[in-house]
């Protein structure tokens, strides 16, 4: 049975229990009224002198009282109903909450099924992409022998949506190179015409001290996000503290709902941090 079926049922239970209240409560105002009547007419009778007035008196009296009988009949009829229906509100309250359990139960169970699913994912990217960086540094040897030393270590690697470009990361990568003189990998400064997007992105990543991750809403909905971040937490677990996340127009639930160990880490937040403020905490790590 629905929730809402169920939630429907207690609503006309309700309802019901007020319009019987509502009936009960017009019962004892008519008994009161009559037992009010009857008490007037028993006073005039020991009034009166006449015999035909107190038989009159007499009559009436009578009528009232069979028909206070018939209201306290109709009143126990109303509490007959009434303890009925508070049976049966009960009883769909104890279903409600059952069903609501087995709600909560069910959606921890696609939780959980979520969760293991993203992580057997992780898994196998981390896998592709520790299996590609060996590749790639194979190939570079075999085919130009001596020159991956030449390969320039970059001071920084800046992982990003490009929808936050223009309005913090562009400025924060030059800040970095202008102003503090650091070798940092952006896209736009170290990704040429026609070069593999895969290739040199891995290369940057395995070339790169550090990696500094712009976590915003556009990042978490991004493929190419998610794979640069997936690289940079492999290479976390041999090399050490990598990832240094920056929080952008995003909120810690919505960090923790994407990846729970990235909120656990201390982050730097826009919202709280100038550009520069930013690129000298830097500038004071990489020294």
């Amino acid at each position: 049975m629905s929730i809402d079926t169920i939630m429907n049922a207690i609503t006309r239970h309700e309802k019901e229990l007020i319009r019987l209240e509502k009936l009960m409560a017009d019962e004892l105002k008519k008994e009161a009224d009559k037992r009010k009547k009857i008490s007037d007419l028993e006073r005039q009778i020991r009034q009166t002198k006449s015999q035909s007035t107190f038989k009159t008196k007499a009559n009436q009296i009578q009528r009232l009282e069979n028909e206070i009988a018939a209201i306290i009949k109709k009143k126990a009829e109303i509490n007959k109903k009434v303890a009925d229906r508070r049976s049966k509100l009960v009883a769909e309250n104890q279903k409600l909450n059952k069903e609501q359990s087995n709600v909560q139960k069910k959606e921890k169970m696609e939780q959980e099924k979520v969760r293991k699913s993203y992580e057997a994912k992780i898994n196998s990217l981390t896998n592709q992409i520790e299996s590609s960086l060996v590749l790639d540094r194979q190939n570079i040897d075999s085919v130009l022998p001596g020159t991956s030393s030449d390969i320039p270590e970059h001071d920084v690697f800046i992982s990003h949506a490009s929808e936050d470009k223009e309005e913090f990361v562009r400025e924060l990568a030059e800040t970095l190179t202008n102003v503090y003189g650091l070798n940092v990998w952006y896209d736009e400064f170290s990704i040429k015409w026609g070069d593999s997007l895969r290739t040199v992105i891995d290369k940057g990543l395995s070339n790169s001290r550090y990696g500094v991750v712009v976590i915003s809403r556009n990042f978490i909905r991004k493929g190419w996000t998610n794979y640069e971040l997936d690289g940079l937490f492999q290479i976390e677990m041999t090399k050490g503290k990598t990832i240094l996340p920056i929080w952008h127009d995003i909120t810690k639930d919505e960090v923790q709902q994407f990846s729970p160990s990235l909120a656990g880490r201390k982050a730097l937040n826009t919202a709280m941090f100038t550009i520069d403020e930013i690129a000298q905490e830097l500038k004071n790590l990489l020294d």
